[in-house]
């Protein structure tokens, strides 16, 4: 939290730096690759820690992870069916590297890079080409018929063709911008409360006690946003197990 000239200073915790000093200036490594290594390095070790003894009787690191994995596992094949089990393996990537990233946001002097429509749209366009090549793989040249609905009246292809191919354009910019709105509409609000708490804290006398209703309700902002940063993984999850079935089933 800040409270910098007595003003609000809500957006410069999106600021990119260099990390590792000069090295990192040099490569252009900032913190927010740092903490999308940290996040990539954290679920490799949930996932082989956590399962390394493949007990009977999980422990709490393998109940973790065995509970994220039948999570995804589980949406998967709702969404895409027993054929879709296949693509398993990258809507469970996806899934676990925002929600860590989203989590790892929330920790003191950690940095959210799920905040920078840089990295959520990077991630929104790898689920439109992948999307995209599974239906050209499956169907050829029959994926363009998703386009104009089978028994559609033709005097209206003129019509429904470029809204269908609008529709189906729009998807990375949806995904991306859903995500980071809400991460970055979330850690502004925290630090705008935050601010008000240092703020009203310092009016004397008074400001411990006019400073309490800020601060209670930055402390129900924190569980709010921790909700918020798995219902965003989730989110973003679905939607690709439901492009993904248009893709293998080209509904």
């Amino acid at each position: 939290m800040a409270a910098e000239g007595k003003a609000i200073d809500a957006l410069s915790q999106f600021e990119l730096a260099p990390f590792l000093g000069a090295l990192g200036e040099s490569v252009r490594f900032s913190q927010s690759n740092a903490h999308m290594l940290l996040a990539i390095g954290l679920i490799t070790g949930l996932m082989v820690w956590g399962m390394r003894h493949r007990a009977v009787v999980p422990g709490r690191l393998q109940a973790l992870a065995e509970s994220g994995y039948e999570f995804v596992h589980d949406m998967v094949s709702a969404q895409v069916g027993e054929e879709g089990k296949r693509y398993f393996p990258f809507v469970f990537s996806l899934f676990m590297f925002i929600l860590f990233g989203n989590l790892l946001g929330m920790l003191p002097y950690a940095f959210t890079f799920t905040s920078h429509i840089a990295v959520t749209f990077a991630l929104a366009a790898l689920v439109f080409v992948v999307v995209t090549i599974v239906a050209l793989a499956i169907h050829g040249t029959h994926f363009f018929s998703y386009f104009f609905p089978e028994g559609a009246p033709k005097l209206l292809a003129p019509v429904i063709i470029p809204i269908e191919i609008i529709s189906y354009l729009s998807r990375p910019l949806s995904l991306s911008v859903r995500l980071f709105a809400n991460m970055v509409a979330g850690h502004v609000m925290l630090k705008v409360f935050a601010t008000f708490v240092v703020l009203l804290g310092g009016l004397g006398v008074i400001g411990p006690f006019v400073a309490v209703l800020p601060l209670a309700l930055n402390i129900a902002l924190v569980g709010f946003e921790l909700l918020v940063a798995f219902l965003q993984a989730y989110v973003f999850a679905i939607l690709t197990s439901i492009y993904l079935h248009d893709a293998v089933h080209l509904h």
